[in-house]
């Protein structure tokens, strides 16, 4: 049995943790243009509906514009009604997990043992986020690989372009970045010249 195919013509998550409404549309369209098509605002981010749907209106429908954090279903409806296509969240919580999907998103759940990987699938998660992946190390994906169906696994937490090869080579399908990636109040051409350097460590370990 094959793993689902990904959705993500670029298996990487851009994780915008802290952008605001002013920030978001410049910030998105560098990454767009550097070739990711999935982008999370995460739910502790300042007026983080009005940044989904900003993202939402002005990009193209095959980005996957969506929310990290997201911890109770209020928060996936919030995310629905902002035009957001992808629900992140850090924890298992089959109650959320369900609610997402029967709301038609797509739902990355985080987990960190086989129990919670178990659990979220058996909720519809399309995809499994091991949290916090530079804690756990490619050994646990390994680990896991031996444990799951197929079903694309992203290493998320603390990756940077030099770990990712790692965690690739371990068996995730790609990863979600954050704090690599983006800080708040950065100037775009950081974003632009992170994206690359992540982009690159990818494309390079696929060649």
């Amino acid at each position: 049995m094959d793993a689902p195919t990904l959705p993500f013509r670029l298996p990487l998550i851009a994780i915008l943790r802290g952008i605001t409404t002013a920030d978001i549309e410049a910030h998105v369209g560098v990454l767009v243009e550097e070739g990711f098509d999935a982008i999370e605002v995460p739910t502790n981010s300042p007026d983080w509906t009005r940044s989904v749907a900003i993202a939402a209106q002005a990009f193209p429908t095959d980005v996957w514009i969506g929310a990290g954090t997201v911890l109770t279903t209020d928060h996936v409806d919030a995310l629905q009604a902002a035009g957001g296509r992808l629900a992140v969240t850090p924890n298992t919580d089959p109650s959320v997990i369900r609610h997402a999907v029967e709301r038609g998103l797509l739902v990355a759940a985080g987990c960190a043992t086989p129990s919670e990987a178990i659990a979220a699938l058996h909720a519809g998660a399309h995809l499994l986020k091991l949290f916090p992946a530079s804690v756990l190390g490619p050994a646990m994906v390994r680990a896991l690989q031996g444990a799951l169906p197929p079903i694309p696994l992203f290493a998320v937490g603390g990756i940077t372009p030099g770990t990712l090869p790692g965690f690739l080579s371990s068996g995730c399908a790609g990863a979600g970045i954050g704090g690599e990636l983006y800080k708040p109040g950065q100037p775009v051409d950081a974003t632009r010249a992170h994206a690359r350097a992540f982009r690159q460590a990818y494309l390079d370990h696929a060649a």
